[in-house]
């Protein structure tokens, strides 16, 4: 280590005024960050073109069509399926969307879904797009018999597994829940449940 031949400076020994001085310093780069976070997210994408509010004449449009969608599963090269599908207003726009329910093409087995919000790119015969994804293939959940949209809200029952230990085939957990579009974004509500699995 080389030591330096000038003397010690006041700065190199801090003291309760300079900790006092970062601390505030600190709290408002903290405080600014917070302002300035972004927005919600919305079912919405920049860049695309705005979806009609309705077809010429007044009636609304059909409902997206989930049989083109390119669903983001990673099935090893196998394909997807498309389990159910249900279609409503969801967000109040007098168009419907389409929440479809994907899954891998396994050959056997359980594979887990994903739940899927669909609307259109723009006017009809415009292909569907995903604007939100309500349940992750990774959460290695599967949507049950209960599965609707009504009156603007999606209800389904979701079938899970207590441990990794529990076989695929046989889930032993079941959640009811639902999903409705507030404030810009699918709200999450627990249901109670009718049954145990």
């Amino acid at each position: 280590m080389q030591l330096s031949d000038a003397p010690d400076l006041a700065h190199t020994r801090p003291r309760p005024v300079h900790w006092l001085a970062t601390a505030t310093a600190m709290a408002g780069v903290v405080a600014l960050a917070g302002l300035l976070q972004p927005g919600a997210a919305t079912a919405s994408q920049s860049g695309s073109p705005a979806p009609e509010a309705a077809a010429p004449g007044g009636a609304p449009l059909p409902a997206p069509d989930p049989s083109g969608v390119d669903f983001p599963l990673e099935c090893g090269g196998v394909g997807t399926t498309l389990a159910k599908q249900a279609s409503g207003d969801l967000d109040g726009d007098g168009n419907p969307e389409t929440v479809a329910v994907a899954h891998c093409a396994a050959g056997s087995g359980t594979p887990p879904n994903g739940v899927y919000v669909l609307t259109r790119s723009g006017g009809e015969g415009e292909p569907a797009r995903i604007v939100a994804t309500l349940v992750d293939p990774k959460d290695k959940l599967i949507v049950g018999p209960d599965f609707a949209v009504r009156d603007g809200e999606i209800i389904a029952t979701l079938l899970g597994y207590s441990a990794p230990t529990v076989p695929s085939c046989c889930p032993d957990e079941e959640q009811r829940v639902s999903w409705r579009w507030q404030n810009g974004a699918f709200v999450r509500g627990e249901r109670p449940v009718a049954r145990s699995v």
